[in-house]
């Protein structure tokens, strides 16, 4: 037997290999397909868990789980039947299992929301794991029908891992750089998941399998199903950014006020008729204790870093006539949202500057602000890089001496997280306090802990009594042998380690 026969033999004689470029494109738009979907997926759960490193870490173990048990197994089913007759099906299941990601989620979402690691790997695996299966088994089924002659084996697979990789990249760059900032995300997921659909059917049609009608219809009704509750179910979110979720709701017990969620978070509290009115008790600590170190009424130039709802701003305008806010915002969308839903006027006092707040702080001259308003969240945690000792040494830079930084935080007993970030102020700033709940680790509690930092002392006995007048609920730890028990023995965070996500503790 000849080299030729020998191929021919090990091979499927019945399946004909496809020309190279329509062989190439498969590979390539089921790779950014997948790739597609996974970026895609954080969107999707963020209403639900937010979008932490664990979100992330929880989506990418998910779908390589299912590009690898897709590949094995479109491998295993490549050999045992014909190629050419699985392209077809496989693009209209994979088509259709996106489209069943997102009622799948919006269904499942609230029951497990909240739930930390175990509800992120659940709604991911329920959204996606089988969706980047089906399509990963795309590729297998390619090469299988390409090997027709052993001597090109080599090239024939690398070329179509290649054009998978380059699929994969493309999938990246086009949802991150520009899907999600230019649409929401379900029409991007109703169109990724209709076009596999009806290249799958076309296909299926192509290769002389028109005797399949129970099938396709099969598929054409699982994938209209699909379409349709994508279509029908509402929306989690009332518009959509490309970092958040965001939904406003009206207080039933205010009726000028409004709440804003991004994410799984309520962000923030606007009362439209009274910027004086703060209704959340870590900004009512925030008024106490500026007002108690800078006197109530006098002009401060305050820099916050986080804007959301603008509660902060909007109270400085209203009670310190003839101050000056600059916000760094992330997000441009969310400003423009706020804007037209929560009455937000920006001029010469209020001005904002958007983009990532490290970038833009550090453009930011010596000694300009009296105040700075740490509030920026992503998910429950303050993003990592505005928490090191060189964001903060950035943050002392800006302020004026005898200037005051304070820090909104979430964590939980043990607090790891928040007693991480007092030891890291303490790198930068002569004295800090603490502000929150009482509680177990050494008579601090969980929830929002807000942290107090300037190179001038305290006036702690203002400061206490600032809390009672605002009937903030919160307690002051200023006392040296509390602030050492705090911090003693906790990670300072810096940008080459700062594992904000993993200190981070959720409530029990």
């Amino acid at each position: 037997m000849d080299f030729e026969q020998a191929a021919a033999s090990e091979g499927d004689a019945g399946a004909r290999p496809l020309p190279p470029v329509v062989a190439g494109a498969l590979v390539f738009f089921t790779a950014a397909a997948v790739l597609v979907l996974e970026i895609l997926a954080a969107r999707l759960l963020a209403p639900y868990v937010g979008v932490t490193l664990e979100t992330w870490t929880g989506i990418i173990g998910v779908v390589l789980a299912g590009i690898a048990l897709g590949t094995w197994l479109g491998g295993r089913a490549a050999d045992a039947l014909e190629p050419r007759r699985l392209l077809g099906p496989l693009l209209a299941a994979g088509g259709s299992l996106a489209l069943l990601s997102v009622p799948a989620i919006t269904l499942v979402g609230p029951a497990v929301a909240g739930g930390g690691a175990a509800a992120i790997v659940t709604l991911a695996t329920i959204g996606f794991f089988a969706p980047a299966a089906v399509l990963s088994a795309v590729a297998p089924t390619v090469v299988k029908l390409q090997l027709a002659d052993l001597r090109v084996t080599g090239s024939v697979v690398g070329r179509l891992s290649a054009l998978g990789t380059a699929g994969a990249i493309a999938g990246t760059f086009a949802t991150g750089f520009v899907l999600l900032a230019a649409f929401p995300t379900r029409p991007v997921v109703l169109g990724v998941g209709i076009g596999l659909v009806l290249a799958g059917l076309g296909l299926w049609l192509a290769v002389g399998q028109r005797r399949d009608v129970g099938a396709i219809g099969l598929a054409l009704a699982l994938a209209a199903t699909a379409t349709g509750a994508t279509v029908v179910l509402p929306p989690t979110c009332d518009d959509e950014s490309a970092y958040y979720c965001v939904r406003i709701e009206p207080d039933p017990f205010r009726p000028s006020g409004r709440t804003l969620w991004l994410d799984s978070l309520r962000h923030s509290y606007v009362d439209l008729a009274d910027p004086t009115h703060l209704e959340f008790e870590y900004t009512q600590a925030f008024a106490a204790i500026i007002d108690s170190q800078m006197g109530p009424g006098r002009p401060l130039r305050v820099l916050h870093v986080g804007g959301g709802g603008f509660t902060m701003p909007r109270h400085t305008r209203a009670t310190r006539p003839g101050s000056y806010s600059r916000v760094l915002e992330l997000d441009a969308r969310l400003v423009e949202i706020v804007r037209a839903d929560l009455a937000l006027a920006i001029g010469e006092d209020l001005e904002v500057r958007t983009g990532d707040a490290r970038l833009t702080l550090a453009a930011e001259p010596d000694d300009a602000y009296d105040l700075v308003v740490g509030d920026a969240f992503g998910g429950l945690a303050v993003p990592w890089h505005l928490t090191t000792v060189e964001f903060v040494g950035e943050v002392e830079r800006v302020l004026r001496p005898g200037g005051l930084y304070v820090l909104n935080v979430i964590d939980y007993p043990p607090l790891d997280f928040a007693r991480a970030e007092l030891a890291t102020l303490g790198t930068a700033f002569a004295n800090a306090a603490v502000v929150g709940w009482a509680g177990p680790v050494h008579g601090l509690g969980g929830g929002n802990v807000v942290l107090v930092a300037s190179d001038e002392t305290f006036d702690l006995a203002a400061m206490a009594a600032g809390l009672r007048e605002r009937g903030a609920g919160m307690r002051l730890f200023g006392d040296a042998a509390t602030l050492a028990a705090l911090s003693t023995g906790a990670r300072v965070l810096t940008d080459d380690h700062a594992p904000v996500d993993q200190l981070l503790s959720r409530p029990r």
